[in-house]
């Protein structure tokens, strides 16, 4: 047996349970994620004057939890403190983002295509089955990684705009990203307009392809501004059915304080 003062082994999973709690009501879920925390002296229960219980963080939890968030800043890298500054920034305008999905996207097989493949105007059209048949030979699908993916907080489908910002800390990642052709369409693919974003000094905006926006963050990762060096090239992007299945399923960023979805549906048409 373990001695008493020997306490039991917590991880990311105890500290997730630690901000559900913090979050919610605390309704106990009697498992035994709780029993490591009720022992470690974390949490607390509380019983309510109708006989109900709930969990309730102590002041070593809350000091737990905040230890462990500045020891996950201090890991994040470069790429992901600018990434996370992106996610912000579209939150604080209104956004709803997505930070680390795998999507999968069609990249055309045309090397010279410049144009995102999901425009309207751009799109094949099949008149005969043969037709269709030579056009999915054509084409062929990847998984794209967007660093960051927001659409508008709208529940008008016309207005959604998908956005896809993607975030490059050095030259040399940069310079990587824009020689797959096929990396680049298949973020086009999946959305309205596509931004590169990274620090001032490391590119031009003129070494970026002309469909694409570029953000330039102007000083230290722990501090600066961004500066909207060019505009992205807007196209009409409808998003097929599997990217919203993936949307569903993933789980949005979400600002401090941030009502649950579908509290206020019925008040972001528009």
């Amino acid at each position: 047996m373990l001695p008493e003062s020997t306490p039991a082994p917590l991880g990311r999973v105890h500290r997730t349970r630690l901000m559900q709690i913090w979050r919610s009501a605390g309704w106990p879920c009697r498992d035994a994620i709780e029993i490591d925390l009720l022992a470690a002296g974390l949490a607390s229960l509380r019983a309510t004057p109708e006989g109900r219980e709930t969990l309730h963080l102590t002041e070593a939890g809350i000091q737990w939890l905040a230890l462990a968030r500045q020891q996950n800043r201090r890991a994040l890298s470069a790429h992901d403190r600018l990434a996370e500054k992106v996610a912000w920034q579209l939150m604080d305008a209104g956004r709803v983002v997505w930070r680390e999905l795998s999507l999968r996207a069609r990249v055309d097989g045309d090397a010279n295509l410049t144009q995102a493949p999901c425009a309207q105007e751009l799109a094949p059209v099949a008149l005969w089955p043969e037709d269709e048949a030579a056009i999915e030979r054509k084409a062929s699908w990847r998984m794209a990684r967007p660093d960051v993916f927001s659409v508008r907080n709208t529940s008008v489908q016309a207005y959604l705009q998908p956005v896809v910002h993607e975030v490059k800390a050095s030259r040399a990642d940069l310079l990587s990203d824009l020689r797959h052709e096929a990396k680049r369409q298949s973020y086009q693919w999946l959305c309205c307009e596509c931004y590169y974003v990274f620090p001032a000094g490391i590119a031009e905006p003129a070494e970026i392809p002309g469909e694409f926006g570029v953000w330039l963050w102007h000083g230290d990762t722990d501090g600066g501004r961004f500066e909207l060096a060019r505009p992205a090239r807007h196209v009409a992007c409808d998003l097929p059915f599997a990217v919203w299945l993936a949307l569903a399923k993933a789980t949005p960023l979400r600002q401090e304080g941030d009502e649950p979805a579908q509290a206020s549906l019925g008040e972001v048409g528009d």
